[in-house]
């Protein structure tokens, strides 16, 4: 693939129906490989060679158990409508138990990664001899792993798995990939949904990660998620979730003192993820959010608006 084209005045149609010749060319009748996450980049990849591939394409979708609330079984049923070949792996107890303990943030990465490998390795040794790993890399991936973080999509795997890398959408912008998705008719529900990183709640977890802190965060951003919807903005903001905090602080619930959780609302407009600026959200909005997560998510006592934009902040708390 030629990704000397940075951006921006490509037409996208041209450029799938390119991309589909130069995969086929480029695989020839190899069998190729992919490790679905259910988010954007990886979905549309996986329907972008399955279309220059078909059935020599094979998926495998490892549920670490840090997706948002419900969302392993409706990406699961997407892609059963793309007719693509998925092997569900649930290996949430795994990853539960190797994060136990784990604060710091690039450890929790790492941790992340490593058993991830270890999972799909495993799982890939199942399917047989494959020749390529798909990978759902975008350029702000390469961009930001030169020196912001680490990115899960960025070297690494190819090399223990000793397989030819096929990352297709390396040169498109996260706009652009939602594009080429609505191109190749990915369902709107994975084609819309907001970026979500690849070490899933668990970046959004600040501090220790158990069970409940990930139900808790769970409940509080689908209420976030469905007032965005309700109020008809979830589509028209870049991305939006709940942060947990490792905090406590004093509240007061029937009369009584207590001491619960911060949850943080971050929501952000961006056209690229290179720079973000907070999104000014309605007032009112923000006062049902509040409301409903105090009330209805166990052990949050406040919630907090984060109104940092990209610099000197990242989208992601960690």
């Amino acid at each position: 693939m030629d990704n000397t084209a940075i951006k921006k005045d490509r037409n996208l149609e041209d450029w799938t129906e390119k991309a589909i010749r130069e995969i086929k060319e480029q695989v020839g009748g190899d069998r190729v490989l992919c490790g679905l996450s259910g988010g954007v980049d990886s979905s549309v990849a996986a329907a972008l060679v399955h279309k220059a591939a078909g059935g020599r394409l094979e998926c495998i979708f490892v549920d670490h158990g840090l997706m948002r609330l419900n969302e392993a079984e409706q990406v699961l049923s997407s892609y059963a409508g793309l007719g693509l070949s998925v092997r569900h792996v649930n290996a949430s107890a795994l990853f539960l138990k190797g994060l136990a303990g784990v604060t710091d943030p690039e450890k929790k990465r790492k941790t992340i990664g490593e058993l991830f490998i270890e999972t799909f390795d495993e799982e890939a040794a199942k399917i047989g001899s494959v020749d390529w790993l798909l990978q759902g890399t975008i350029y702000p991936d390469v961009i930001e792993s030169e020196g912001v973080k680490s990115h899960h999509n960025v070297g690494g795997l190819p090399e223990r798995m000793k397989l030819k890398l096929l990352e297709p959408l390396r040169d498109l912008f996260k706009d652009e990939v939602r594009e080429v998705g609505r191109i190749l008719k990915v369902p709107d529900a994975i084609v819309n949904r907001h970026p979500f990183p690849g070490p899933g709640l668990a970046v959004r977890c600040l501090g220790e990660i158990t069970k409940d802190r990930l139900d808790t965060l769970r409940a509080a951003d689908a209420i976030f998620s469905e007032e965005l919807v309700r109020a008809g903005l979830y589509e028209k903001i870049w991305q939006s979730f709940c942060v947990l905090l490792p905090v406590k602080t004093v509240g007061v619930a029937d009369g009584k003192r207590t001491y619960s959780e911060v949850v943080a609302l971050r929501a952000v407009e961006s056209t690229d993820a290179m720079t973000a600026d907070w999104a000014r959200l309605p007032m009112e909005l923000l006062d049902t959010v509040s409301k409903r997560i105090c009330g209805e998510t166990q052990g949050v006592s406040r919630v907090v608006l984060d109104v940092t934009s990209k610099p000197p902040a990242t989208i992601e708390w960690e």
